[in-house]
């Protein structure tokens, strides 16, 4: 027989290994497969198309085989070789098939078109012309959900899971004759004749290699996505190791120079140190003054202080897909589960939850900071999981955050204590999202700050959140300020034209003051971003409110007073917040900072703060169990809700009449009768009456002074004793 097609049966499924024998499927030209095992004997051969096998592929949990002819048939075989169902049937050869991330669908070839056909019978199929000759081979990644493809027209196009080109090559010299993504879906390889490349995700080309091998009919990448095996035209395998990554921090670039040694070099001062290590390099991470690397077997931690002596400890797992690192510990991603471990090596935590498939989590799925873990669930894909990051638990009672739409990308801000600890997520339709990660009992408030923003990132010392907005390039100095004052938002941001940056730009980091992105292209910009609104931030965290003042008075910014009005109204700071909203022209909000600072009583002040930021329950509630009921009362009034207003009034059977005066003069203003049969029927038995009204407010207003006085000079006294 002549061999065409063989794929290796999963080792692993969903993180667990595989306890079968190793056996792979080999497709010949004689219509027929084989199950094989090992050691090559032929355990099973099973009569599958007319004309030769093109393709078969094995599912990502190893419960089915596709397989692919020359008959222009699709067919699904059970794992032991049982035919299942025919999946399709086109009049040319189907030269190549990928199954999608969730084995639920299969992309394959047909002619210069590709298809994506749910195995649900009823679900659409999507269907596009790809390329302008015949398409040869695809491949569709697990991680990151992007298909690659390549052709007869000598070019290979990256595109999304609905069938929209994300990149398209310049013509090649001879046709795409393979193609593969790597493991973690970070890099892909393209065969050719003569010719082996190494591309980014987003398309562009790191490295051209020109090995004298003919045409690479088939290409494919060990686990942990550090090695490629090549099939080539002239009867050889070739064999390639993926180098020189660099990676960098403040003054410090390191790069990986052979398998097993990385160079360190401080741009300050020309040092360089050389690292070697035991086993080959698989994963590494460099931030917060550590760099993370995770070889074969171990893994080591280095101080950016001293790059002598690292500290070395044994991994259970061999393939870690994923490092992030936070302040104060990092995160280790390998196909058995997620762990966060210090700094000084010790295993903090191990989040588990159902379903996880620890072989799938992408850096824009999963984010850590000082305390908390965020996931994206990978079966639904609007819930965020989040876990204490120092005891592995579910937040929130287990329960989840959930979003209205599909989440792209999540990130946790790196600052402040936990009890503030804010989340950011893009949703599908590309809107940027902030919500609180912990919120007693209250459903979890998710506002909207942007829209049209593809790539984010938080600064690593102070809350301040960047992003490519549509063709800008946009800081948002103070995004909770959407919390305390939406208004505010849009004049705390810093916006950058984005035609200094090429198409799609990819942020990296936002260190300090320094934003590094990644261009279409694959050459690297960087930005810089004013150092004030981080020095604002310390001072706030520290209550530093003359030092925050000073500052906004010598740098004459509005976007810095609005960030300071939002910042001492969050830290209820009222005297600090009237000068900052003066100084943006905010009259309405200074008269009523004012009218706040002349409430007669704690809880009234603080119902009012509360009123500002538009959380008009809590204020309500805040009065209520003051028992201040004339001022819960007087704010549906204030807010027309009056429904509300009479509702209370009635239930704690005062200031009855005070609502049906204030409704009354209020559809008197407006010439209107009354129509509401609740106001009708309460207006029968009560008697209006403005003088004895306006003295009963008096009275509860005195006695609301007279128990702040008696409040205030009681706590004196203690404080004295």
């Amino acid at each position: 027989m002549y061999p065409i097609d063989l794929h290796w049966f999963p080792k692993t499924i969903g993180g667990k290994k595989q306890n079968q024998t190793e056996i792979f499927v080999l497709t010949s030209t004689d219509g027929k497969f084989h199950l094989t095992s090992k050691i090559g004997r032929i355990e099973k051969s099973v009569e599958a198309h007319k004309g030769a096998v093109l393709a078969g592929r094995w599912n990502y949990d190893g419960t089915a085989l596709i397989t692919a002819g020359e008959d222009g048939q699709i067919k699904i075989w059970s794992k032991s070789g049982m035919l299942r169902s025919t999946l399709a049937s086109q009049g040319s050869p189907v030269y190549s098939v990928a199954w999608g991330p969730d084995s639920d669908r299969i992309l394959y070839t047909s002619g210069r078109q590709l298809v994506i056909k749910p195995l649900q019978p009823s679900a659409k199929v999507i269907q596009w012309k790809a390329h302008d000759g015949v398409v040869l081979k695809v491949d569709w990644n697990s991680v990151n959900d992007v298909i690659l493809s390549g052709g007869e027209d000598c070019k290979y196009k990256v595109w999304d899971s609905f069938g929209r080109l994300l990149y398209s090559s310049s013509s090649h010299d001879y046709p795409v004759t393979s193609l593969s993504w790597a493991p973690d879906g970070e890099v892909f390889a393209v065969g050719s004749f003569n010719t082996l490349r190494l591309c980014d995700k987003t398309g562009w080309s790191y490295a051209l290699e020109k090995p004298n091998t003919g045409s690479v009919f088939s290409l494919a990448w060990s686990a942990d996505g550090t090695q490629l095996a090549g099939a080539c035209g002239n009867g050889h395998v070739i064999f390639a190791h993926v180098v020189e990554q660099h990676w960098e921090w403040k003054n410090f670039v390191i790069t990986l120079t052979k398998r097993r040694t990385m160079q360190v070099r401080n741009v300050m001062n020309d040092a360089v140190d050389a690292l070697e290590f035991r086993d080959r390099v698989i994963k590494t991470s460099l931030a917060y003054g550590h760099l993370v690397v995770a070889t074969s077997l171990q893994c080591y931690v280095y101080n950016s202080r001293n790059w002598n002596t690292p500290l070395i400890f044994d991994l259970k797992e061999g393939t870690v897909s994923l490092i992030l690192q936070a302040e104060k510990h990092f995160l280790l991603v390998d196909g058995a589960g997620l762990y966060i471990f210090s700094y000084e090596g010790r295993l903090i935590s191990s989040p588990k939850f159902p379903g996880m498939r620890a072989d799938i989590l992408n850096a824009q799925g999963v984010s850590v900071s000082n305390d908390t873990i965020a996931i994206r669930d990978k079966s639904d894909e609007k819930v965020i999981l989040l876990f204490d990051g120092l005891t592995g638990k579910a937040l929130s009672d287990g329960k989840p955050l959930t979003h209205k739409l599909e989440v792209v990308e999540i990130a946790l801000d790196q600052c402040g204590p936990s009890t503030e600890r804010k989340i950011a997520l893009i949703d599908k339709n590309r809107d940027l999202y902030l919500t609180s990660v912990r919120h007693l009992g209250r459903e979890p408030k998710i506002c909207k700050i942007g829209s049209m923003v593809h790539s984010m990132a938080w600064n690593d010392t102070a809350n301040i959140l960047c992003g490519i907005q549509d063709n800008q390039f946009t800081v948002w100095y103070y995004p909770s300020a959407v919390f305390t004052d939406k208004e505010l938002l849009p004049k705390t941001l810093y916006i950058k034209d984005g035609s200094e940056f090429s198409h799609a730009p990819h942020i990296l980091s936002y260190v300090g003051t320094k934003v590094t992105l990644r261009q279409g292209d694959g050459s690297l910009v960087y930005s810089c971003v004013p150092p004030y609104p981080a020095l604002l931030h310390e001072y706030s965290t520290s209550a530093r409110w003359e030092d925050a003042l000073r500052l906004c008075r010598f740098a004459k910014d509005q976007s810095l007073w609005a960030c300071l009005a939002g910042m001492a109204m969050a830290n209820r700071e009222l005297t600090t917040a009237e000068m900052a909203y003066a100084a943006i022209g905010e009259l309405p909000r200074v008269q009523y900072i004012n009218f706040i600072k002349e409430q007669p009583s704690k809880e009234s002040s603080l119902a009012h703060m509360l009123m500002f930021s538009g959380q008009v329950q809590e204020a309500e509630a805040t009065l209520l169990q003051a028992g201040l009921i004339y001022q819960a009362i007087r704010v549906s009034i204030d807010l027309f809700n009056w429904e509300r207003a009479l509702e209370l009034a009635v239930k704690h059977k005062t200031h009855v009449d005070t609502v049906l005066a204030y409704r009354g003069k209020f559809l008197q203003t407006f010439g209107r009768k009354e129509t509401n049969k609740r106001f009708l029927q309460y207006a029968e038995g009560v008697e209006v009456d403005w003088e004895k009204i306006q003295a009963k407010i008096e009275m509860e207003l005195s006695k609301e002074r007279e128990k702040a006085a008696y409040t205030s000079l009681r706590n004196s006294v203690a404080s004295r004793c």
